[in-house]
C-alpha cells in the first residue's frame, strides 16, 4: 500500500489556496490531519475525502 503524505504548503499548492486557509480547513475539521512530532501531514485519502465532500450535495441541496 502507497500512501502520501503532504505538507500544508503543498496542499495549499494543489488546492490554489492560501496555507492559512489550510489551516482553517483543518482546524474546522473539514480537512483530516495527521501529526508526526510536531509536524502536519495530509496524506492523499484526507485530500480526496475533502474533494469528496465538496463534490456531494448538501441535505439541504437535496431537498430542492
Amino acid at each position: 500500500m502507497s500512501l502520501q503524505a503532504y505538507t500544508v504548503e503543498q496542499v495549499a499548492e494543489i488546492l490554489s489556496i492560501g496555507r492559512d486557509k489550510v489551516y482553517f480547513l483543518i482546524r474546522t475539521g473539514q480537512l483530516r490531519s495527521i501529526k508526526i512530532g510536531k509536524l502536519r501531514r495530509i496524506t492523499d485519502r484526507h485530500l480526496a475525502e475533502f474533494v469528496t465532500s465538496l463534490e456531494e450535495p448538501s441535505l439541504e441541496e437535496a431537498k430542492r
